[in-house]
């Protein structure tokens, strides 16, 4: 393991001392003590729970979180393509959302410097949607995205002014395609990518006609905390890939995976109507397309995902473009 991997997590007077003038600017006075410990939930950031001990028995406990690529371990630097990093892009977003958007943890202030990326937000106590079996759940979160995604839609560009979000544009999609045919050019893999390219035109125009709104980037269930049942609170985390693009493409990596059919259909239906207006089963499946092709160029063949997210993204992808007749 590199030295960078083993450096040490600031100490608790550098962690104070960040910490403190944040809190001020919310409105809170400094706590009377601070307990920290590692999180179990798993993120490629150094990611720690907070509490913060008031008077009168009051404890806050808030997420602190280091974004500087130097904190990622040695398998986390091979596994993120470092062209879309940029440390000061998650404190933006949950500044910019704060007054738009309920359900993301609350926003309590960053450090924002030079070689310093600190963030702090409220700690939500809820499960994974991922360890939710009630198909009820996922379909609550999908009708909170296409509300999202319908909310936001005329803040976009003061949104795009405000933080340094991608921008999934037709350039974007190529560059995809290029990493998985630089990747995987050789054997039979190889090959099947070569067919995509054949095809992948039509996917980038199709794309460009839907509209473009903020997107999380990364709407996949390990990042969408569920709090609460009777009435569930949808709290997307990890905000790292926000960006400028067609909605569609979170409902594509929500319904990813192996979903029966008629699951999928539920789930897309409510995207739908938390977004007031139908979902093309064509542009969807666009969607779908070009995440499988972004997953075939994610990172090198030496980099293996966990066990449980394994998925045979190529096979996903013929199996869409025999569906879109390509």
């Amino acid at each position: 393991m590199s030295a960078l991997a083993l450096a040490a997590p600031p100490s608790d007077a550098a962690l104070r001392g960040a910490l403190e003038p944040a809190l001020a600017r919310a409105g809170l006075g400094a706590p009377r003590a601070l307990r920290r410990r590692p999180s179990e939930y798993r993120t490629s950031f150094p990611l720690e729970v907070l509490e913060l001990d008031y008077e009168a028995g009051q404890t806050l406990k808030l997420a602190f979180k280091q974004l500087d690529w130097d904190r990622l371990d040695e398998g986390a630097r091979l596994a993120k393509p470092e062209f879309l990093h940029d440390p000061a892009r998650e404190p933006a977003v949950y500044a910019a959302l704060a007054d738009l958007l309920a359900g993301p943890p609350r926003y309590f202030g960053a450090v924002v410097e030079a070689e310093r990326h600190w963030l702090f937000v409220e700690w939500v106590e809820g499960r994974e949607l991922y360890q939710v079996g009630e198909l009820e759940l996922w379909c609550a979160a999908a009708s909170w995205l296409g509300e999202m995604h319908e909310t936001l839609l005329p803040h976009v560009e003061r949104l795009a002014g405000a933080a340094p979000l991608l921008e999934h544009d037709a350039a974007y999609h190529r560059r995809w395609l290029r990493r998985a045919i630089e990747f995987r050019g050789d054997g039979s893999e190889g090959r099947g990518i070569a067919r995509l390219e054949e095809c992948h035109e039509a996917v980038v125009e199709g794309l460009a006609t839907l509209p473009r709104t903020l997107i999380h980037g990364e709407f996949y269930a390990s990042n969408v905390l569920v709090a609460g049942t009777v009435e569930p609170r949808i709290a997307p985390v990890d905000w790292e890939l926000a960006a400028i693009g067609p909605g569609l493409t979170d409902l594509a990596a929500l319904v990813s995976g192996g979903w029966e059919e008629e699951q999928r259909i539920a789930i897309v239906a409510a995207y739908a109507d938390g977004l007031g207006s139908e979902v093309a089963p064509k542009a969807l499946d666009f969607a779908r397309l070009q995440l499988a092709i972004q997953w075939l160029g994610w990172a090198p063949p030496e980099w293996e995902p966990p066990e449980g997210q394994r998925h045979d993204w190529l096979a996903e992808a013929f199996s869409l473009v025999e569906k879109l007749g390509l």
